[in-house]
């Protein structure tokens, strides 16, 4: 069984009502349907529902944003923002996915990244 929970990657979740203030880090993946009042940094996927509300830097490998979002996000693969997420501050990704109605407020830095890792110029 140790074996097994080496690959298994945890999901947590923050549910709606729920507020939290300081540091939130995991190495699986997060869902935030409460309020986070501080930066997030996750190992795979952070998923913000509609209730969802966070002030702080998101740090993930892919983020989803639905609800509302006041600082930084950062994603080494793919940001989503859906259509009534809100979101105020600057992000980077290799892939962003920008649905319509979305709220938008902040510079965007992109770069293609080969297999490498290296930027492609």
């Amino acid at each position: 069984m140790a074996g097994k929970s080496d690959t298994v990657k945890e999901i947590n979740m923050i549910g709606s009502g729920t507020v939290v203030e300081g540091k939130v880090r995991c190495q699986g993946s997060i869902r935030i349907d409460g309020k986070i009042i501080g930066d997030v940094s996750v190992g795979e996927a952070v998923a913000v529902g509609l209730t969802g509300d966070i002030e702080g830097t998101i740090t993930a490998k892919n983020v989803t944003i639905g609800g509302k979002v006041r600082g930084s996000i950062m994603a080494s693969e793919k940001i989503v923002f859906e259509g009534k997420s809100t979101i105020k501050g600057d992000i980077r990704a290799t892939r962003l996915v920008v649905d319509e109605g979305c709220v938008f407020d902040g510079k965007i830095a992109m770069s293609d990244r080969s297999q490498s890792g290296e930027p492609r110029h």
